[in-house]
């Protein structure tokens, strides 16, 4: 939405309008049907208050300004301790976003300016933050730039938080998105990623919104929601009243106002077929994933949060690959301690039942913000490029007894059931090496104690996710006891792209071949020493991708839950020589959208076979 609106009013009383059925057109974003009632969001633009001030009141006025920053720091806060309860995409998206609103909020160009011009053209806050906030929107658009939808929305930003901090002036109070009725259609005028982190999936049906893009940061929050969606759909707010009944097609990008028999025919008839697809996808659940010529594929879930578990029973994951240990860490004004900590795995790994877990340690550092370990670790500094800083492993072995109270967590653990344990960011052997000391020290510690330990230590794996970690991956091999191979950062750091930025972000290709030999280089690495090797990241979920990543030699893949069922799907109807081969006519290209096409073909026959 364009504004942060007023508390929703119920707008069942309101009545129905009598009216002819219409069709909106617009991108779809979000595949699925929704059906339901529309609950409108839009309301008239506020005005920003224009007042003249006296001299004697520009201090005053300045106060002012200060809460209203003060007010939209701690919403800003609040909307990034909700990231922890979403899907890990949704938090991809969302997090940069969130940390450019602080900054803003900060000594910025947008605060400096609108004191300023409190100062010199004695107006109040509220104009001085709207004049501010449009002279560097119009600067920004103003820009030469090829990628003008970049451009718009840095543009946006700055105005979101203008419209934020006007609120705030104003006490104007904020719409709150969570008492929607069950089932409702969400229409607004625009929806901004703030508003969609606060959107609960299991009361909106649909969404569906004038303005907002295919690639935008709210149409990519709303994928990783599951929430059918509609954007772009002009002439919609006018056309829709409270209390409708409208059909969202997150696949055609179709709207339906008021429909007939034959179009809620229709609707019903794609909401069964979405719905007989997720049957037939949960039927494998009990399967195994093993290619047509019997080779065996394991399929892992990642986990976020322990609020996932019910879903990794339900996909039929064969365990955890990647446990990441960040949510102790956030939200809280201290450090989780090894009791905390012990508490915290013993209850996932209780869950499991006997199936693996993987525990990765902390990995902090980069863009993750987590105010006990910032307070902790004060002589830490995130630096001017905090990827290329001192997070991951390199900070756990600076401050060893994070990574000494987080091993002993671990150690305790591995006594009730299967645990290995993952080390983040690995670059070069040494560091492996270092950790291992810590681990061993730690292990004769907690015998001296007493305390009751697996026969064997679980094993310490180095997760691969630098060029300099694959290239010398036959190195870090000899070190470790078996490979992650993290393909988000992997292709990061390859490409020298952050996907989140938008002017870059079409350069980030995990289907790029520099990305593909750096995988097949840390693959053979481990399979020459029969280590194990498993691949996380986005790669492992697309069932497209499979045929290419089996023909490598990966026979492990851990993944979000979710994407299971399709993964699984995909095994089950492959053959190992044939993705050798088409494995191989892969890695002889060196064009990326050659690659593409590849890929895209040998699925399509894959699905034609199937």
């Amino acid at each position: 939405m364009k504004t942060d609106p007023p508390p929703a009013k119920p707008q069942a009383a309101r009545p129905q309008r009598r009216g002819k059925e219409a069709t909106v057109l617009g991108l779809a974003v979000s595949p699925g049907i929704a059906i339901g009632t529309v609950f409108d969001t839009t309301e008239a633009p506020a005005e920003t208050p224009r007042r003249a001030i006296a001299p004697e009141e520009v201090e005053a006025e300045k106060q002012r300004l200060a809460a209203a920053v003060a007010a939209s720091r701690k919403q800003v806060a609040k909307l990034k301790a909700r990231l922890a309860v979403l899907p890990e995409e949704a938090q991809e998206e969302l997090e940069p976003l969130l940390d450019a609103y602080a900054l803003m909020l900060g000594e910025s160009r947008l605060l400096r300016g609108a004191r300023k011009r409190i100062a010199e053209e004695l107006t109040c806050a509220e104009a001085a933050v709207e004049d501010e906030a449009e002279a560097i929107a119009a600067a920004i658009l103003a820009a030469k730039d090829d990628d003008k939808s970049g451009l718009k929305r840095r543009a946006a930003e700055v105005r979101e938080i203008a419209r934020r901090l006007t609120r705030n002036l104003t006490a104007r109070p904020f719409r709150s998105l969570k008492d929607i009725p069950q089932g409702s259609i969400l229409v607004a005028e625009e929806l901004t990623p703030a508003d969609a982190a606060l959107l609960d999936p299991s009361r909106i049906a649909g969404v569906a919104t004038e303005e907002g893009g295919p690639d935008g940061h709210t149409a990519i929050m709303l994928r990783a929601l599951g929430i059918p969606a509609v954007v772009a759909a002009h002439g919609l707010t006018e056309a829709a009243e409270p209390g409708d009944e409208a059909v969202v097609d997150g696949d055609s990008g179709r709207i339906v106002l008021r429909p007939g028999a034959a179009a809620l025919a229709a609707a019903r008839a794609g909401l069964a077929a979405h719905a007989k697809e997720r049957a037939r996808l949960a039927k494998l659940r009990r399967l195994p994933a093993v290619t047509t010529d019997g080779e065996e594929v394991e399929l892992q879930s990642n986990l976020e949060i322990p609020a996932e578990l019910p879903l990794i029973a339900q996909a039929g994951a064969q365990g955890i690959g990647l446990l990441r240990t960040e949510f102790l860490f956030m939200n809280r004004e201290d450090l989780p301690d090894e009791d905390a900590q012990y508490e915290a795995y013993a209850e996932i790994v209780a869950a499991l039942d006997g199936d693996p877990v993987t525990i990765r340690v902390l990995d902090w550092g980069g863009e993750k913000d987590m105010e006990a370990l910032a307070e902790g670790l004060a002589p830490v500094h995130a630096g001017p490029n905090p990827a290329l800083g001192l997070r991951g492993l390199r900070l756990l072995l600076k401050r060893p007894e994070l990574l000494e109270a987080q091993f002993a967590a671990i150690l305790r653990v591995a006594a009730l059931g299967p645990v290995r344990i993952l080390l983040p960011l690995v670059t070069v052997p040494e560091e492996v090496k270092q950790a291992r000391e810590v681990f061993d020290r730690v292990i004769r510690r907690l015998r001296r104690r007493g305390v009751a330990l697996p026969e064997k230590p679980p094993p310490l794996g180095a997760m691969i996710e630098t060029p300099g970690a694959a290239l010398a991956a036959d190195a870090i091999a000899l070190e470790a006891d078996f490979f992650s191979i993290g393909t988000n950062d992997l292709a990061m750091y390859t490409l020298a792209v952050d996907r989140s930025e938008a002017e870059v972000a079409h350069l980030y290709d995990p289907l790029h071949p520099a990305v593909l030999r750096l995988v097949q280089f840390a693959t053979e690495a481990a399979l020459r020493l029969r280590m194990p090797v498993s691949l996380c990241g986005e790669m492992a979920g697309n069932p497209r991708l499979v045929p290419l990543l089996l023909g490598l030699g990966l026979r492990s893949f851990s993944m979000n839950a979710s994407a299971i069922p399709r993964v699984k799907q995909a095994v089950r109807a492959l053959k190992i020589d044939d993705c050798a081969r088409f494995a191989r006519r892969v890695m002889e290209q060196s064009d990326p959208k050659r690659i593409r096409e590849l890929v895209d073909g040998f699925a399509e026959g894959a699905l034609e076979r199937g």
